[in-house]
C-alpha cells in the first residue's frame, strides 16, 4: 500500500531536546481560526503548545532548534482517539447505566462514573510502553517555510 500526504498526520515543530533515541519537538497545535485576524478579539480562538518524543534510531542527524515535521499515519490517529476518547467515555457511560440500573441515585452514579476512570488511565499508563509501539511518530526534515512562529 503506497502511502500519499491524505493518508497522513503532520505537524510542525521544532527540536526541543535529544536524549539517546528520544527526539522532544515542541509543536504549537491551534485551531482552524487561530490564525484570523480577529482571533485576539475571540474567545473561541486558541492555541496550544504540545511536546511529542519520538523515538528515532537516527537521532543524531537531528539538531536542537531543528524544524522537522512529526508524522503519524491516520490509522495511528484513530487508534490514538480510541485510547483517549473512545474507550474511557464507554467506561464512564456503562458504569453510570449500571449504577442507575441498581437504584444509586444519580448523583452517586456520576461519581462511580468519573471514579471508574481512574483504574482506566492507571492501566494506560501501566501498559505506556506498549502503547508506545502501537501509537508511533515518524520525523523528517522540514522545509524552512513551512514552520511559523
Amino acid at each position: 500500500m503506497q502511502n500519499t500526504m491524505n493518508d497522513k498526520i503532520s505537524h510542525s515543530g521544532i527540536i526541543d531536546s535529544i536524549t539517546g533515541t528520544k527526539v522532544h519537538v515542541r509543536i504549537v497545535q491551534s485551531s482552524a481560526c487561530s490564525s484570523c485576524k480577529v482571533a485576539s478579539y475571540c474567545s473561541s480562538a486558541e492555541s496550544k503548545e504540545k511536546m511529542i518524543d519520538v523515538r528515532c534510531l537516527d537521532a543524531r542527524k537531528y539538531k536542537v532548534g531543528q524544524a522537522v515535521n512529526v508524522l503519524a499515519s491516520q490509522s495511528v490517529g484513530m487508534k490514538a482517539v480510541v485510547l483517549a476518547f473512545v474507550v474511557p467515555t464507554l467506561v464512564l457511560l456503562a458504569t453510570i447505566i449500571v449504577c442507575v440500573n441498581y437504584g444509586i441515585s444519580d448523583g452517586i452514579a456520576a461519581l462511580a462514573g468519573i471514579g471508574s476512570l481512574i483504574p482506566y488511565y492507571m492501566v494506560l499508563y501501566l501498559i505506556r510502553g506498549k502503547i508506545e509501539n502501537i501509537v508511533t511518530f515518524y520525523l523528517e526534515p522540514a522545509n524552512e517555510t513551512s514552520i511559523t512562529k
